[in-house]
């Protein structure tokens, strides 16, 4: 019972710094004052679906292209340390704002929720969790989620942008040492 719920914490907090929902918090910001309504629920499931999705039949759209998990798992460790570089250093290598007002879902649920990053760290992670522990991952961080965007104003307000900052950069460090250890524990398949 202690493994597992240490591997659904392991899962949800490496989900939970790729996602980076809480350094999203000034797209978000800015996604509402250029007049784009955010859909709290609707882009929470829409998120939530595609993960599972994914975490389901990613390995079968792999097949198709002849890809092993482990092949996966060390391109995903290469992303997921970009990422943490970004986070770290303040650089978009990956996202750029979204610019369209016409839906809430397509700019928040994809890409910035369930975007390349979060989709690969769900396949690299089967190299090393359960479908369990990760599906439970995936619904914690979608209720992380969801409430971060029902309450983005509030959230903004009382961290502030250096308190936002701070937590991305934390969370960029521990994504680049996930990210070697995912290197090293699938670089030889």
């Amino acid at each position: 019972m202690e493994v597992i719920t240490r591997d659904i914490i392991s899962v949800s907090l490496v989900l939970f710094s790729v996602i980076d929902i809480l350094g999203s918090i000034p797209i978000i910001i800015s996604m509402k004052k250029k007049g784009i309504k955010i859909e709290s629920k609707k882009a929470s499931i829409a998120a939530c679906l595609i993960m599972i999705l994914f975490l389901y039949a990613g390995e079968e759209i792999l097949k198709l292209f002849h890809v092993d998990l482990a092949s996966f798992a060390v391109a995903g460790s290469i992303i997921i340390f970009l990422i943490g570089i970004e986070m770290i250093l303040g650089i978009h290598l990956f996202r750029e704002e979204p610019d369209s007002k016409s839906s809430s879902i397509v700019p928040i649920a994809f890409p910035l929720i369930a975007g390349a990053g979060t989709l690969t760290t769900i396949l690299s992670l089967k190299s090393e969790f359960n479908n369990i522990n990760i599906f439970l991952g995936i619904i914690i961080n979608i209720l992380l989620v969801f409430l971060v965007l029902h309450f983005s104003d509030f959230i903004e307000r009382k961290l502030g942008n250096s308190g936002a900052e701070v937590l991305r950069k934390v969370f960029g460090i521990i994504l680049l040492a996930i990210s070697i250890r995912l290197f090293k524990e699938n670089i030889y398949g």
